[in-house]
């Protein structure tokens, strides 16, 4: 007897351990009693009637990330390219994702396939590569709505890639090399403008200073030679004055007079006239006849010869 109660004792220990459950955190079980949903146990520990009660779904919080393959979508010009995307959702109610839709997953990346056809759709080539934004924003949006009552929340959508024709790949590669091209002609030409505007430049202020340089130069030459001029005019007035005040005999200022003729004559090919009346003024002039030998322009001739008288007594 005692080893039934024994054993019936260590069934039930069994039956209680393995009915213990402990929920991770960010992690939610969906309970079910006899088949009909009763309850979501939340992080912690929890324990399960057995037999009667059973995990219908775990299920994690955490937000996740659906990577759809390339789908082939037509544009509104007829271009056919291949997009894929990246869809990241998370889940907010167990419960209606359990029971509002079978295999919520392969629903959500269905239903972005089919968003994404219809958004393309009414887009042209050249507005799907450049609104990437745009059609990111409209995805989203429509998804969220959508997917609210199967408990699950988009938080954002994205064009992994855009793979258009290989035709169009070319033609896209040819234009852009055009494009490439004109930018640069255009910026060797800026460049070869803005060289020329400078050089010109350069030129008008090289003649600007040539200009300013030369109208210093003569400014100073001219100064120089007034300058020198004033200094000999002023050499000449002292001179006068310190002749003035010393005052000299006639006799001085002839022989000076005398050295500023001996002065001038000093040139090639010079030729003096001195005047009459300044000859006969030298001439007066005893102490300067007496300095320079000079005496009368003529030479004394020889006295006339006494002619004897006859004498009458020799007749």
């Amino acid at each position: 007897m005692e080893y039934v109660i024994i054993a019936i004792f260590v069934v039930l220990v069994a039956l209680i351990v393995a009915n213990v459950r402990i929920v991770p955190q960010t992690h939610q079980y969906v309970i079910e009693f006899l088949g009909k949903y009763k309850a979501v146990w939340d992080a912690g520990l929890h324990f399960k009637i057995p037999f009667v009660e059973r995990i219908a779904r775990r299920i994690t919080l955490k937000e996740q990330v659906i990577d759809s393959p390339p789908q082939p979508v037509i544009t509104k010009d007829n271009v056919k390219m291949q997009i894929d995307t990246v869809v990241f959702f998370k889940i907010f109610d167990a419960k209606l994702f359990t029971y509002g839709v079978v295999n919520p997953i392969n629903a959500l990346e269905n239903l972005t396939a089919t968003t994404l056809r219809n958004i393309v759709g009414e887009l042209e080539l050249d507005n799907t590569l450049t609104s990437r934004d745009t059609i990111n924003t409209k995805m989203t949006e429509i998804l969220d709505e959508a997917t609210d009552q199967w408990g699950m929340k988009v938080t954002r959508v994205e064009l992994k890639n855009i793979i258009p024709p290989q035709e169009i790949q070319q033609a896209m590669e040819k234009q852009m090399k055009a494009e490439r091209d004109r930018r640069e002609t255009l910026l060797q030409a800026e460049g070869h403008k803005e060289a020329a505007i400078t050089r010109a430049e350069g030129d008008k202020q090289a003649m600007v200073l040539a200009a300013e340089g030369e109208r210093d130069a003569r400014i100073a030459r001219a100064e120089g030679e007034a300058k020198a001029l004033l200094l000999a005019k002023q050499a000449e007035a002292d001179g006068i004055r310190a002749i003035v005040e010393a005052n000299p005999t006639l006799a001085v200022l002839e022989l000076k007079k005398y050295e500023a003729l001996v002065n001038m004559s000093n040139g090639q090919a010079s030729k003096i006239i001195i005047p009459t009346d300044t000859v006969e003024a030298v001439k007066k002039d005893v102490l300067f006849t007496e300095t320079t030998g000079l005496g009368d322009a003529t030479k004394q001739g020889k006295p006339a010869p006494v002619k004897k008288k006859e004498d009458p007594c020799c007749d």
